[in-house]
């Protein structure tokens, strides 16, 4: 159960709580000026009968972590276990009684400019909470574009690992999408298929089948995408296809939708100002979304294994 709520949040920084106002770091800090850093995104949402906080899929995050940080050559020193244990701690001690966002961060901490191997500099961890509603539509859908900015490949740097870098890729196309008046962008790889999101995964209905690029395409491996997957064949029994996505397949799918631990499940109804189907949320997005939303709220007894009480 959830107690009232601290008037300054608390956030662990490299070993210790410390007040909000108190979780600094110097200017010179390696990570900032080179984005020696990877992160995840963890949602809790509060269910106001239950006056309980539900964390989605806590332990599977935490393992994504120490899989990003071994990539980056970065070390953590806690157990997933013992991460899991100081989220809800520190979910404890803020007290929020509405869905909030989680984001634990490892970064190079040595205040320097000037080294770049990264085995020669040392690792921090910070995790802080934000409140967090839906940034998205995901009632009636958005409309996106196809970004003119490709998505890095992986052999330049490792989207999987969500490193912090990476993501200058997301603000672009990100705001590029804002200039022409959408929600969001679509990144396409250099060879003209489809990647993801700006920060999201992507899945086509097509012709009754979810289709959605796979692992090789330059793709964060997303835990929202593992948990759609998971649910549409063994509860819809859809087929699902992990394959590389051409550009062309987009205007000619009956339903899309984008999905992440921040946008959800979220329908796209416009493509490129084309009408996705019939323009509006498709039955099969439907259902998944329902389901999700379901799960992640705690109203799914079956699903209850993904969810930390707190």
């Amino acid at each position: 159960m959830i107690a009232q709520k601290n008037s300054e949040p608390w956030v662990f920084l490299n070993g210790r709580f410390v007040p909000y106002s108190q979780a600094v770091i110097p200017v010179d800090t390696h990570a900032l000026h080179y984005g020696t850093g990877c992160f995840e995104g963890i949602r809790g949402y509060f269910n106001e009968e239950e006056k309980t906080l539900f964390v989605f899929r806590l332990k599977d995050h935490y393992q994504r972590l120490h899989r990003s940080s071994a990539t980056l050559m970065m070390k953590i020193p806690y157990t997933v276990s013992e991460l899991c244990a100081i989220t809800i701690k520190l979910l404890e001690k803020n007290n929020d009684h509405e869905d909030v966002y989680i984001r634990p961060l490892v970064y190079k901490k040595d205040s320097t400019v000037t080294k770049f191997n990264l085995e020669q500099l040392s690792d921090g961890l910070v995790i802080f909470t934000k409140p967090l509603g839906r940034y998205l539509n995901v009632s009636q859908g958005i409309s996106v574009i196809v970004s003119s900015w490709h998505r890095v490949d992986s052999r330049m740097i490792p989207p999987f690992a969500k490193p912090t870098g990476l993501y200058l890729n997301t603000c672009l196309s990100n705001t590029q999408a804002s200039q022409k008046g959408v929600a969001e962008a679509i990144l396409p790889n250099a060879d003209g298929s489809i990647a993801e999101g700006s920060a999201e995964n992507i899945f086509l209905v097509i012709k009754g089948q979810l289709v959605t690029p796979s692992k090789d395409q330059n793709i964060l491996e997303g835990v929202t995408r593992a948990t759609i997957i998971k649910l549409a064949r063994s509860l819809l029994r859809l087929k699902v296809q992990e394959r590389k996505v051409m550009k062309n397949e987009l205007v000619t799918a009956s339903e899309i939708f984008l999905t992440g631990t921040g946008a959800e499940v979220t329908p796209v109804i416009k493509v490129d100002g084309k009408k996705i189907g019939e323009g509006n949320v498709g039955p099969i997005t439907s259902k998944l979304q329902k389901l999700y939303f379901d799960i992640v709220h705690g109203e799914n007894p079956r699903y209850k294994k993904w969810l930390t009480a707190v």
